[in-house]
């Protein structure tokens, strides 16, 4: 079915979805595939005139990307002025509990927060329970446990109990519960190919992902292994946490990192840059000693725009702003240092990588030392996982007690 409307253009791919699409869905696409749009021309030709409620994060509600969004199919926050009457209401995932007592109407939920057991969890279900809805999501689970409140949202399952006794087979050797391993997982993937809808397309686009070799002090990192002797604060390691945030910051700190940094500026002009600590923060600001390049921040502290300039770094950190804004006037993001989060590390890249990015390539400039906490980090992040301090570095920390 091919949908025209005025000002909106869909992509084959988009209109695919659509019609794929249907009440307790999952909208499965990468970063920058275009899931709003797709999801907002679900709801104008098949929910509307019902009203819409967008649970997102705090960051995309903040800044009015959904409204925008919005205004193309004529839907807003305000009844009187929106298409049919609908009236849009925009919320963050940390207030879904306000939305429980709705009924009749439709719901979107944008990037995945549906995991586990929590308060989100629970109202999710009693909203799903009275409303048509679908969900949109770059990476919606890594084990079948992650699916359970969409299965049981989709009556699959009355309760997470059932789903545990139907599948779910623990360790009975571990303190506390681990699965060791699932049955019946044919009828499991059966479930989640009749949910999920994947927009799957070929990208205009040539993706470089590009490992740059940075020096690390090989000296303080023998005294945390050998002494459990913390540099900074002059006091023994007291534990894990401790051991990898303090290697981290001896990796992270030197001062090669920077140089490539300024490299990168020169070679790219316009540059995103993700770091993840402030002491990363303050070597990073010296990049405004050199007057030719505009900085700017997004983090806890700074929201500034992007610089307008012809030669800028704008300096992300991670957890403030690897999600809920785009940026098509560049090409090349740097991280800095790695984060120990996949999915930040996947929503962190797609901030350039967008339908409309003007650039027939993308760079991505990841800057690794040769250490054992990056390499580890690397190790994980490669096969698509968390890095976990406390599952990696339980056997080094107690060996560096010997």
């Amino acid at each position: 079915m091919t949908i025209h409307l005025p000002g909106i253009k869909l992509y084959s791919h988009q209109e695919a979805a659509v019609d794929q699409l249907k009440t307790g869905s999952i909208l499965c696409g990468g970063v920058g595939s275009g899931k709003s749009r797709t999801a907002l021309m679900y709801f104008y030709t098949r929910e509307n005139p019902k009203d819409l409620y967008i649970i997102t994060t705090a960051k995309k509600r903040d800044t009015l990307d959904w409204e925008r969004e919005c205004a193309l199919f004529m839907f807003s926050t305000d009844r009187e002025s929106s298409l049919n009457g609908v009236q849009v209401t925009v919320d963050s995932w940390n207030n879904i509990k306000k939305y429980i007592e709705i009924k009749g109407a439709f719901f979107i939920f944008d990037e995945q927060r549906v995991i586990g057991s929590g308060a989100w969890v629970k109202s999710f279900l009693k909203i799903t329970k009275h409303n048509n809805w679908i969900l949109l999501s770059a990476t919606p689970g890594d084990t079948w446990m992650d699916y359970i409140p969409v299965f049981i949202a989709n009556r699959f399952y009355n309760n997470r109990t059932e789903f545990i006794r139907r599948h779910v087979v623990y360790n009975s050797f571990t303190k506390f519960p681990k699965v060791d391993h699932y049955i019946d997982e044919e009828r499991l993937e059966r479930f989640k190919k009749y949910i999920t809808v994947t927009m799957d397309y070929i990208r205009p686009t040539v993706v470089n992902f590009i490992d740059l070799s940075a020096s690390f002090d090989k000296e303080k990192m023998d005294q945390l292994a050998k002494k459990r002797w913390n540099p900074y604060s002059e006091s023994p390691i007291k534990g894990i946490s401790e051991l990898c945030f303090t290697m981290r910051k001896v990796v992270n700190s030197d001062l090669s990192r920077f140089s490539i940094v300024k490299q990168l500026n020169d070679l790219h002009s316009r540059i995103i840059v993700f770091y993840n600590f402030d002491y990363e923060l303050a070597i990073l600001r010296k990049l405004k000693d050199n007057l030719e390049i505009s900085v700017a921040e997004y983090n806890g502290h700074k929201h500034e725009p992007i610089p307008e300039s012809q030669k800028w770094a704008y300096l992300v950190q991670y957890i403030s702003g690897s999600e809920g804004w785009n940026c098509i006037e560049t090409n090349a993001i740097v991280f800095y240092s790695l984060n120990y989060s996949y999915r930040m590390m996947t929503q962190a890249a797609g901030r350039i990588d967008r339908l409309n990015t003007p650039f027939a390539k993308l760079y991505y400039y990841r800057i690794v030392s040769n250490s054992i906490i990056d390499n580890e980090i690397r190790k994980a992040l490669k096969n698509k996982k968390d890095f976990n301090e406390r599952k990696v570095f339980s056997v080094y920390f107690e060996r560096s007690k010997e």
